[in-house]
């Protein structure tokens, strides 16, 4: 190990410190960066860290993350989730364990419109906690549900977290959305699966609705399901439909995205001005720290990677005895108790730089690593010490004891470990629907070619030499 890589890996240990300790992580990263880079490399560190900031600034996949961001906090205006819960709880009434099954159900539907977590969780806890507590629903399982179904949001596209993880993964960001839909539902599946078949065995713990609650005819169940699916319907065709069929780039459907949740506002007759200049100010604070973040991470990166320890890392773990499995177990491992103290923007941008070169040296398909990063990551929110789904829970529910909030989202935190390890085992579950859309651009590729391309050779053909 040479002196340079040292420097690089005593960088490393002074980042993870300072984090730990509770110092800014993006200020702390600029000037590690600037102070370890200056003793390395001199005055040039400034001339890379102002390369790295211009070059991560040019990636047009970012400029969907500030419209993807908005799209969320205005479906939150557009009161899209209290109408997905009323149509699904009365859709689902007679069930044993019907809530467990429409909060879970209505965080999936909402992930897909919206995909953020603390709202998600805030108001499913507001919607559905009182409703849980008065119909004698577990404490335990209620909040896990709660929590757990929450975290969807960040899986299932379009999330911000794919978003700004395709490019430092240097994939698609159709392809990788394309991943992740596997998993997504699986994980949603399962966790409304578990909830079923406690409650057969046991239905003290959910009961199904009370009959006093539920519509007095099914007409009214239809139609509140038929307003509550078409806005997220709508929403799901104007920018997933648009972006796995190629006909927009991520950042032009994330704008038309946000343009039909403004007009869902005002369609509920909901919209203010205050409302939309709240949402702009909310989505200005959130996305200058994820972008701050990603250039901050950028600038230590590349410092770290030109000090030699990067390469040095790689190396020594693909040296290691383990077989390919083992190594990418480790690797998910290690992401999974990054977890514990980090949330998913500290660990896309500092640490998935250093880890991906490892699968891609072992042969793994990248976009099946991003997408099992992804699952892995979701975590982030379920793990102490952050675990900031049971903090949003607690505000919103405080009669549930955080204790059990913990305990509830450990559970489901089991059956998110074995769909992990099911994509392990079939990464199919997560690669069929790329493959197939790759498959129907291939097609479209070759009749192009045969449309165009053929009548032009024959015509040369006729034509002769000359």
């Amino acid at each position: 190990m040479t002196g340079l890589e040292l420097l690089g890996l005593f960088m490393l240990l002074v980042m993870l410190g300072a984090i730990f300790i509770g110092l800014p992580i993006s200020f702390t990263l600029l000037f590690l960066a600037g102070v370890f880079g200056y003793i390395g490399m001199g005055p040039r560190v400034l001339s890379l860290a102002y390369l790295q900031t211009i070059g991560i600034m040019k990636q047009d996949e970012l400029v969907a993350v500030p419209m993807f961001i908005l799209m969320g906090f205005i479906c939150d205006q557009a009161g899209l989730m209290e109408r997905l819960f009323r149509a699904f709880r009365d859709l689902f009434a007679p069930l044993k364990g019907a809530l467990y099954v429409v909060v879970i159900v209505t965080a999936t539907l909402f992930g897909i419109a919206a995909g953020t977590v603390g709202a998600t969780v805030a108001l499913l806890g507001i919607m559905a906690g009182p409703m849980m507590i008065r119909s004698g629903y577990d404490v335990r399982m209620s909040a896990g549900a709660i929590a757990a179904g929450g975290t969807l949001g960040i899986l299932i596209p379009p999330s911000v977290m794919l978003v700004v993880m395709a490019p430092v993964l240097d994939i698609s960001i159709i392809d990788l959305y394309a991943a992740a839909f596997g998993p997504g539902f699986l994980l949603s599946g399962m966790f409304i699966a578990y909830t079923l078949i406690r409650c057969h065995f046991n239905p003290k713990l959910g009961p199904p609705v009370p009959i006093e609650e539920r519509p007095e005819s099914m007409k009214i169940v239809l139609w509140e399901c038929l307003v509550g699916l078409v806005p997220v319907t709508v929403l799901t065709i104007v920018t997933l439909g648009a972006i796995l069929a190629g006909i927009t780039t991520a950042a032009e459907a994330a704008a038309l995205g946000a343009l039909g949740a403004i007009l869902l506002v005002i369609l509920y007759g909901k919209f203010t001005w205050s409302g939309l200049l709240q949402a702009c100010y909310s989505t200005m604070a959130t996305t200058s720290m994820v972008l701050l973040l990603a250039v901050a991470s950028n600038v230590f990166g590349a410092v770290f990677a030109w000090l030699g320890t990067a390469s040095w890392m790689t190396n020594a773990l693909l040296a290691s005895p383990l077989p390919a499995w083992g190594t990418m177990t480790l690797l998910l491992t290690l992401i999974f108790l990054l977890g514990w103290p980090f949330e998913w923007p500290a660990i896309v941008f500092i640490f998935l730089p250093m880890l991906a070169p490892v699968a891609k040296g072992l042969g793994y398909d990248m976009v099946w690593f991003g997408c099992i990063v992804a699952v892995v990551l979701q975590t982030a929110f379920l793990s102490p010490p952050v675990a900031m789904s049971a903090y949003y829970l607690k505000q919103v529910v405080r009669e549930w004891n955080l204790r059990l909030i913990y305990r509830g989202m450990a559970d489901f935190m089991v059956i998110q470990v074995l769909c992990v390890v099911l994509v392990l085992i079939f990464p199919a579950i997560a690669m069929w629907f790329p493959g197939w859309l790759q498959a129907r651009r291939d097609a479209e590729r070759k009749k192009v070619q045969i449309e165009y391309v053929m009548p032009a050779k024959v015509a040369a053909s006729l034509l002769g030499p000359n």
